[in-house]
């Protein structure tokens, strides 16, 4: 064992945008466990868009990171001290962990996995939470009907290529969008998807959805909001269902921005707007692993990592997730 942790902490809280100065490192020792707890050598970490809002003293679903306290998020690690009975040294765990070389836990929430089973980043991404956040929203939300139009904003990030491959599967037409042609063109290619636009290039968001989906949209997968957003919700057909999964366009933005224009349309067009945290929906991870861990075995959907080597290069691996800088899931390989 190493004879000092480094952890990342919360350094001070964002004002708007978030810096690296935002972030601090700091060494300690390593801790013993107390009755009831293991120590996780920490192996993947996982950068996530909710994290932004984390940073801010916003109390949401998830309380916010303490200042001066290592940031959490999901991760992978190997049990190295173990003093409870149900994980033993040696055995390799998903859960929430430090940004940290190191991370003390209670073992609350940590989840035995088999790495022959898949490579270990698929843990954090398509047979983790970003998978399991895009099966709920399209099996349980959206339910997607054949001869439908689906939509999905971050086509290509962690959550939106597996939503617009599942889409596929059930026989929809799929459009979605990303930040670069290189991005589109893996969404058309590989993943099946109908067609695809860059955000960035393309900026009259109206006349691209019109020429994409002549025939409207019928389920909006929202992983961006902002003006995307607004111009598919006038898109949107009779009877559409959005599924409000994020909206990280607007996380570092200092005031709210206003919501789409004509809100009548939701009475009008009689839409189902849900939106919704995977967390509240953990029995039926079971059903989401059965299915999806299928379909991968099976080479019937696909996925796509970015992965940043060392713990320190965390603070601006997670900047650049912000700009969407990141293809596919974005992850840190700590050791």
């Amino acid at each position: 064992m190493a004879e000092q942790n480094v952890r990342i902490v919360l350094a001070r809280r964002p004002q708007g945008t978030v810096t690296a100065e935002c972030f601090g490192s700091e060494r300690t020792g390593i801790p013993e466990p107390a009755e009831g707890e293991v120590i996780v050598r920490n192996r993947l970490l996982s950068l996530d868009p909710y994290m932004r809002p984390r940073m801010t003293e916003l109390h949401s679903y998830t309380p916010p990171f303490e200042l001066d306290q290592p940031l959490t998020g999901g991760g992978i690690g190997e049990i190295i001290k173990s003093r409870t009975d149900r994980l033993a040294e040696g055995d390799v765990v998903v859960g929430m962990l430090d940004w940290a070389l190191y991370t003390r836990h209670n073992g609350i929430g940590l989840r035995k996995i088999d790495p022959a089973a898949a490579p270990l980043p698929a843990f954090l991404g398509i047979l983790g939470m970003p998978g399991f956040t895009a099966w709920h929203g399209i099996k349980r939300i959206g339910q997607p009907k054949p001869g439908e139009t689906v939509f999905v904003s971050a086509a290509t990030g962690a959550v939106g290529q597996l939503a617009g491959q599942l889409a596929r599967l059930a026989g929809a037409r799929v459009v979605g969008c990303a930040g670069s042609s290189a991005k589109c063109d893996w969404a058309t290619r590989e993943l099946g998807y109908d067609a695809c636009f860059d955000h960035r290039r393309e900026r009259d968001y109206a006349r691209v959805l019109r020429e994409l989906c002549p025939k409207g949209i019928d389920v909006d997968f929202e992983n961006v909001g902002g003006a995307i957003f607004h111009a598919v919700f006038a898109a949107m057909n009779n009877f559409g269902r959005m599924i409000m999964c994020g909206m990280i366009s607007e996380y570092q933005d200092s005031t709210p921005q206003l919501g789409p224009e004509k809100m009548f349309t939701i009475v009008q067009k009689r839409l189902r707007i849900e939106g919704f945290i995977v967390s509240d929906h953990v029995r039926d991870m079971g059903s989401f692993l059965s299915e999806v861990g299928g379909l991968l075995r099976d080479g019937k959907i696909k996925s796509r990592e970015t992965i940043v080597e060392g713990l320190a290069n965390a603070p601006s691996a997670f900047l650049g997730l912000l700009q969407g800088e990141n293809f596919g899931k974005l992850i840190v390989r700590i050791a």
